[in-house]
């Protein structure tokens, strides 16, 4: 069975992670989304949240698992039996970090191979980063998010 992981912080999830998401899982047995616990962040949403929002948000997608970790991204793959992440590339900016950590990943765990993915064309200067900051600013991101992360940044603190 081949199992891909796709981590990440997911805060919050876009449009462009579910394109990742949902072609993944046609390429994949089982993909786990695992999100980042990072206490370093602010995130405007907890980890338990991010979790539930992707979980209604790939309810379709049989393949999809919601998972959560600390520290390294590989030793979750152990614990797994993981062997491909799937990373998605919007930008070369991303790429060069990208390439960082899938050679420091392939480093420390043998079994890792790193796949990129390109995300539909509609997606490609989609961030988190950007979406949050859009939203705070009062613009419309009903194109850049599922519905239902929509309606919880609106009854988040950024939606008040």
């Amino acid at each position: 069975m081949r199992i891909a992981v796709y981590p990440g912080t997911f805060d919050p999830l876009t449009n462009g992670h579910l394109d990742i998401i949902r072609r993944g899982a046609r390429l994949f047995d089982r993909v786990l989304v695992a999100v980042l616990e990072n206490e370093g962040k602010s995130p405007v949403f907890s980890v338990a949240e991010r979790m539930e929002l992707i979980s209604r948000c790939t309810r379709d997608v049989d393949a999809v698992e919601v998972h959560s970790f600390k520290g390294l991204l590989v030793d979750f793959m152990r614990r797994v039996n993981a062997t491909v992440v799937v990373r998605g590339i919007r930008a070369v900016s991303d790429y060069e970090y990208e390439l960082q950590m899938a050679l420091m990943n392939r480093e420390l765990y043998d079994g890792a191979e790193t796949i990129f993915m390109l995300p539909a064309v509609e997606y490609t200067y989609v961030s988190s980063r950007l979406v949050k900051e859009v939203f705070r600013l009062g613009g419309d991101i009903s194109s850049l998010v599922p519905g239902p992360v929509l309606e919880a940044l609106k009854a988040s603190s950024l939606g008040r």
